[in-house]
């Protein structure tokens, strides 16, 4: 913006500048500081000029307001031109007026006295205000001076995706998003992962099916605990997730360590009660409230915990004499609900165990119980079983993208390992 452009083109001058050699109504030229940029100013100028600078140099706006117009009359040269740009610049920015930033922005470039490694930050600044200001002719103008000044440089389409994204155009910025990403690619470079947020952002805000296919280029490209937290709330949001389905993207999400605000662990601990998984109740709920993430719900959650608290021994201690009939039985949802409970212990080896015996079984959904049981192994350490289960899971929809993103969650895991 044009608070960080103050720096970028040249000294802010406080006082008379000096002359770098004589021409018509010149004063004689002076031998200016090491370092210091050269003025041409005619006398008249300068003269014109004292009252202005003297009053920047005080950071007296009121008095600068006063002189401006007799230093605008008596600019002729491009380098007094530059300096009301710069003064009124200073002003703007001292005073947080855009509108002021604005204009001393254009005076700069229309100046003629702007170095040529100053345009570049100049039209970029006259593209974001033009763009804010919603004046997409001159903002046209900004970005085809930008792009002439260097035709190969992929923010000129990025420039061009975010005055898109202003007009509501989420196709048209996801586009010119992908020709920088192509441009970047062709170079050898690496893609910015804010380049893929921005697009998953658009898709999301537009509601464009292609969403969580940019999600997961997102989280694959840029695997924060961050990225993994958005992707996975918004697949639970997107894909109309019920308990079930809540329970095993939220489960992802805890063993991601993406879980970052109370709606998550609220998600979770209601999704495991309402499955009636005692310990995991327990675990997610007092992991919350001792992270000091919930706090609207914070006397549901310790009800929930002082609850499942009294019940975890006798829980616990019954899952043994079940679990030999829900290994021998016909009834898969039976194996299928021991395996959440030993689950939600930790006892991932055993909770696969009961998985796995339930797919052989009656009444169970496939596609549940292999993510169940790819999750299961996938925290107990056996990533090639993992993976296999997880690649059974068929039917597509929210289930079949979970399964992708745990298989992902699997790679990523092994490749930091």
């Amino acid at each position: 913006g044009a608070a960080a452009a103050q720096a970028q083109y040249g000294p802010q001058p406080t006082a008379p500048p000096q002359t770098s050699a004589p021409r018509a109504e010149a004063a004689p030229a002076a031998q200016p500081a090491p370092g210091e940029r050269q003025y041409n100013l005619s006398r008249r100028e300068q003269t014109a000029m004292q009252p202005l600078l003297t009053a920047a140099g005080a950071s007296d706006w009121p008095a600068v307001q006063a002189a401006l117009p007799a230093a605008i009359e008596a600019a002729r040269g491009n380098d007094a031109k530059y300096i009301i740009g710069q003064v009124r610049l200073r002003m703007g920015i001292q005073l947080n007026d855009r509108a002021i930033q604005s204009q001393a922005i254009d005076e700069l470039i229309a100046s003629g006295g702007a170095l040529p490694a100053e345009m570049r930050g100049l039209l970029e600044n006259q593209l974001d205000f033009a763009t804010a200001a919603g004046d997409t002719a001159k903002a046209a103008r900004a970005q085809a001076r930008l792009d002439a000044l260097n035709p190969n440089d992929p923010e000129r389409f990025v420039r061009q995706a975010r005055i898109r994204a202003q007009a509501n155009d989420a196709p048209g910025a996801i586009a010119f998003y992908r020709q920088a990403m192509q441009q970047v690619q062709s170079a050898g470079q690496p893609i910015p992962p804010e380049w893929r947020r921005q697009i998953a952002a658009l898709a999301y805000s537009a509601h464009l099916p292609e969403t969580n296919t940019y999600m997961r280029e997102f989280v694959t490209a840029a695997p924060s605990p961050g990225a993994w937290h958005d992707t996975l709330a918004l697949l639970a949001e997107l894909g109309a997730a019920d308990d079930a389905l809540k329970l095993d993207i939220y489960r992802l999400m805890r063993a991601a360590g993406a879980m970052q605000a109370e709606h998550d662990y609220v998600q979770l601990g209601e999704a495991a009660n309402t499955a009636r998984i005692t310990g995991e109740v327990h675990a997610v709920y007092q992991e919350g409230l001792s992270r000091n993430l919930i706090t609207t719900n914070a006397e549901i959650a310790r009800q929930r915990v002082q609850v499942s608290g009294s019940r975890l021994a006798e829980d616990r201690a019954s899952l043994a004499g079940e679990r030999a009939g829900a290994l021998s039985g016909g009834d898969g949802r039976a194996a299928l609900r021991l395996g959440d409970a030993y689950f939600g212990y930790g006892d991932y080896r055993v909770a696969a165990d009961l998985y796995r015996a339930a797919l052989g079984k009656s009444g169970v959904d496939a596609a549940t119980a292999n993510t169940r049981l790819g999750a299961a192994l996938a925290l107990s350490g056996d990533r090639a079983g993992a993976e296999t289960a997880l690649r059974a899971v068929s039917g597509g929809g929210t289930r079949g993208e979970l399964a992708q993103y745990w298989l992902l969650w699997l790679s990523q895991r092994g490749a930091g390992a």
